[in-house]
């Protein structure tokens, strides 16, 4: 396999990380760079640990985690996004303060990488190499949640306080997308 193509697959599994990696950056006030490499780091890792388990999972799996990947993410993302939606309009001013905490970080990790387990059962089916387009994968979501949480933190400085209910609006707006992509027509 090229290199070209698992960096245009990790562009298109990074949009998700990109627009939560920005949400993120809008309520992130102090430390942007070590906030900036935690969500790269996780993000990035879970994409490529997502697509591994989906290349092992291979055929097998596959028609039971697509008929529930989406519900999953929706929720996931829905939950984090109303809870950043509450705390931008009722939470103290402290509280707005955002911390990147392991256990949210983890969830939106998860909740951004389901469709890079599809994309490795994928790579599973065609019996292709899974290494190195995991690590490229990996790699370019990893820039691109970077770029997505300092990016971020100048939005909020164009938009003021309420930047934290903007982030939870895209949040649950991004699950929406992923349950209405899913949806029978």
């Amino acid at each position: 396999m090229d290199l070209l193509t698992p960096v245009l697959i990790g562009v298109g599994l990074s949009m998700d990380c990109f627009a939560v990696s920005l949400a993120i950056g809008t309520a992130v006030k102090s430390r942007m760079i070590p906030a900036a490499a935690i969500i790269a780091l996780f993000f990035g890792a879970f994409q490529a640990g997502m697509i591994l388990i989906g290349w092992v999972a291979g055929n097998e799996l596959a028609g039971f985690i697509s008929a529930y990947a989406h519900w999953i993410a929706f929720a996931l993302l829905a939950f984090i996004g109303g809870k950043m939606c509450w705390e931008g309009l009722y939470g103290e001013e402290e509280s707005r303060n955002y911390s990147i905490r392991f256990i949210p970080v983890v969830i939106l990790s998860l909740a951004t990488s389901i469709d890079a387990l599809a994309a490795g059962i994928s790579f599973g089916v065609l019996q292709a190499a899974i290494l190195i387009p995991a690590i490229v994968i990996s790699v370019v979501c990893s820039g691109i949640s970077f770029s997505g949480v300092m990016l971020g933190e100048r939005l909020e400085v164009i938009l003021g306080q309420k930047t934290e209910i903007l982030g939870g609006v895209i949040l649950i707006l991004i699950g929406i997308r992923i349950l209405l992509g899913h949806m029978p027509l």
